[in-house]
């Protein structure tokens, strides 16, 4: 047992998984009792099925990873609920099991993998096709298998929960919790990612700002509830509008802005500043901008209240990555928002039908 402890003590040692660790003692767990195939199986209870995760297959008979039986089939569920570990005449204990029948198993070894607090987790298990006997020996040894598995499979587990909590937080701090959209802090991360990317691919950046005007009118008159309502329904159409590659987030309390890879340029375009103005980004820049305005035109039922609105602000650029940050770029876009603005100030107001 000294050199099969050793080789243990090192391969525990060097594990930085649940593989790196049962591989190995899969391979001595088939050594130690001949059997022709050692696994390692998961069990999930609600759904109640049971995977072979990991196998080591030395002869004739194969236990195949990624193997998916019912559980209520299996010889695991049998051997637990009779507190039986090991059988070398599988047909006479239990003759009913389809698996057992359709994989040819005959001798059978197993015990339970549990995590410190008794939950199972699953099995380790050894069989072969012929009658084989199986020394005590054999029998601790898998018993210590199975806990060393037991210790990496609930660190495995408790990382896996950590890590799916960081990135419900990372998504929590990148997120408008009012629209669901990406916010403010997003927008600064996606749109240096644009920047950068670019630059690299010889492409413009798509940059526009959409301003809600009015939007205090909608609060003062029918309360911040419906206010809401409608920056919901306004994220959801301006959503519907933008193309698959850009980016929608809400920036501030009635500003969303929209952000993505604009056409290619000269450097001749280049050269004349950071907006690039031919032909061609102007007909993005316009058919964009046409998109997200008329989206926003409309009645928006917040309630109990029918609101006609008149159209939000709409302004954006279509820029050159080369000495460009978020900042520059995003008030390049409010320039031609806020002209936009004054353009439409004068003749454009909210319609209240009154309708209550």
């Amino acid at each position: 047992m000294d050199p099969l402890l050793n080789r243990l003590s090192e391969s525990y040692a060097a594990a930085r998984s649940t593989e790196e660790l049962t591989r190995p003692l899969l391979e001595m767990l088939s050594e130690m009792t001949g059997l022709e195939s050692t696994y390692l199986t998961s069990i999930d209870l609600d759904r109640n099925v049971q995977h072979v995760r990991f196998a080591r297959n030395t002869g004739g008979m194969t236990i195949p990873e990624g193997l998916t039986v019912p559980w209520e089939d299996t010889l695991c569920k049998r051997a637990l609920d009779e507190e039986r570990m090991f059988t070398d005449h599988v047909a006479a204990c239990w003759g009913d099991s389809d698996a057992a029948r359709q994989l040819g198993i005959q001798t059978y070894l197993s015990t339970p993998v549990r995590s410190v607090s008794g939950a199972l987790l699953g099995t380790l298990c050894g069989a072969s096709a012929d009658r084989r006997s199986v020394d005590e020996r054999a029998v601790k040894l898998l018993r210590l298998f199975s806990t060393l598995v037991g210790n990496f499979l609930e660190r495995e587990l408790l990382l896996d929960h950590l890590q799916a909590a960081n990135r419900q937080l990372a998504h929590h701090a990148m997120t408008d919790t009012l629209t669901g959209l990406p916010n403010r802090r997003a927008l600064f991360e996606t749109l240096s990612q644009l920047i950068m990317r670019a630059r690299a691919e010889g492409r413009s950046v798509l940059v526009v700002m959409i301003d809600l005007d009015h939007f205090k009118q909608i609060n003062d008159t029918y309360g911040h509830q419906c206010g809401d309502l409608f920056l919901r329904e306004i994220g959801q159409r301006l959503q519907a509008a933008v193309r698959q590659t850009d980016m929608l987030a809400r920036i501030g309390g009635d500003e969303f802005a929209v952000v993505g890879l604009g056409p290619r340029f000269t450097a001749a375009a280049a050269a004349k500043g950071p907006c690039i103005e031919h032909s061609e980004a102007r007909a993005a820049l316009q058919a964009c901008r046409q998109r997200l305005l008329g989206t926003t035109i409309g009645e928006f039922v917040l309630g109990d209240h029918v609101v006609a609105y008149a159209g939000a602000s709409v302004g954006g650029v279509i820029l050159n990555p080369d000495d460009l940050d978020p900042d520059r770029a995003l008030c390049h876009a409010d320039e031609r928002m806020y002209a936009d603005k004054r353009l439409r100030r004068h003749g454009q107001a909210l319609a209240r039908p009154g309708l209550g």
